[in-house]
């Protein structure tokens, strides 16, 4: 007879893989998801999709993805025992924030979801160190909880044989790619991705990355409840510089009265306690980016031989200190609201120092990595066209 345990493995089939994906793997996706995430789809929840990426002007950010998607769909396929059987149908980076929990639910338990087959949740960050609560619990079978651990992958079904809950964030950001897998051709992501790229690539004939363009304002508002955008809220593309310690400056004349969509697409500098970074982003996305990857990789870049006055830091001027307080203003409806939501367990060191010689060349060292992936995608695009499906190329001398 079968023993317990595998009778159990059979009628909640799942799979939990460890160390699956590097360190720098899951700091990259986090550098992608904090300096392009929107508004989810739940409470304090937060999102980047590949069609938004597309959407933002930066399609070269689906590189990262792709070797990962490629291997995460084998192992699905090795382990149900359906190979050459399934489609992504979602992929997408997801945050939970505090405040944020589900309760017991299957994947599929929608009619518009009822094409999901799969599930793989891998978690780019640790339960404890980077966030507390957000224990994941399957209502039956083992393993009952799931502790998070970066780099670890849960795989189950996503019917009623693998109902699942995750507890309450109660501090920092807990965060995941997921992806969904579908039987049902008509739900394939690539198809649709490589529509969207082919249509976004056609009109770009410029060198160098891609340089991102904001979403609708509304896209980027976070609004605790149902509290309208004047009442509470704040910008996310702000709050994930100010939780850093960064300030946004309009050399332009930014009244209070203008568009927040408008304010969202004008150059500005960055500023920081008594500083004004002297060099001009195209836009907040843009600016968010080079903060976000200078972020990723401070740990690691050499300390550089650019003196201070070099950096262009100056000082403010009293003026432009309190232009600043009323941009804060625009930009956040509750001056403790981003502290509580987007607070980051691991970033207060992050917030209280910064090396502005080595921030000048993140700068370039952005737009180099951003390049080589632009570059990576020109070429990928025609076979991917041609296949229908995104896939990693081998290119002749690569």
């Amino acid at each position: 007879m079968e023993s317990e345990a595998k009778q159990k493995q059979k009628q909640h089939p799942r799979l939990i893989l460890h160390n699956f994906l590097s360190d720098d793997q899951c700091k990259e996706l986090e550098f992608i998801h904090k300096s392009n995430s929107t508004v989810g789809y739940r409470p304090n929840v937060f999102s980047t999709t590949l069609s938004h990426l597309i959407a933002t002007n930066s399609p070269h950010l689906l590189l990262p993805f792709v070797p990962i998607r490629e291997t995460l769909k084998d192992k699905v396929e090795d382990f149900f025992d359906c190979q050459f059987d399934l489609f992504i149908e979602f992929t997408g980076l997801i945050s939970w924030t505090r405040g944020a929990s589900i309760g017991w639910h299957s994947d599929d338990n929608r009619p518009y979801l009822k094409q999901r087959d799969f599930t793989a949740v891998c978690y780019l960050n640790s339960y404890g160190r980077d966030f507390k609560g957000g224990l994941f619990h399957f209502k039956d079978g083992e393993p009952t909880t799931i502790e998070p651990l970066a780099g670890d992958v849960a795989i189950y079904t996503a019917d009623s044989s693998n109902i699942h809950s995750v507890d309450e964030i109660t501090d920092g950001e807990r965060l995941t790619l997921t992806l969904w897998f579908s039987r049902d051709a008509s739900h394939d992501e690539d198809a649709k991705l490589v529509s969207l790229l082919s249509q976004s690539l056609s009109h770009y004939n410029e060198p160098g990355p891609c340089l991102p363009l904001p979403a609708s304002s509304n896209m980027y508002w976070f609004s605790p409840g149902q509290s309208s955008y004047q009442q509470l809220g704040f910008d996310i593309c702000w709050a994930r510089l100010h939780v850093l310690g960064f300030d946004v400056y309009y050399d332009q004349d930014t009244s209070c009265d203008l568009d927040f969509s408008d304010l969202l697409m004008k150059p500005l500098r960055l500023a920081r306690g008594n500083e004004l970074f002297d060099q001009e982003f195209i836009n907040i996305l843009h600016a968010l980016q080079v903060v976000q990857y200078y972020c990723w990789k401070s740990s690691t870049l050499q300390t550089s031989k650019f003196q201070i006055d070099t950096c262009k830091v100056v000082e403010l001027s009293h003026s432009q200190m309190e232009k600043i307080n009323r941009l804060n203003h625009v930009f956040s409806k509750d001056n403790q609201l981003a502290e509580t939501v987007l607070n980051c367990m691991t970033c207060e060191s992050r917030q209280h120092f910064l090396d502005w010689a080595n921030f000048v060349s993140s700068v370039s060292l952005w737009r180099d990595y951003a390049s080589k992936l632009h570059e990576e995608l020109v070429r990928s695009l025609p076979f991917w066209r041609t296949h229908q499906s995104i896939f990693g190329v081998q290119f002749n001398g690569a």
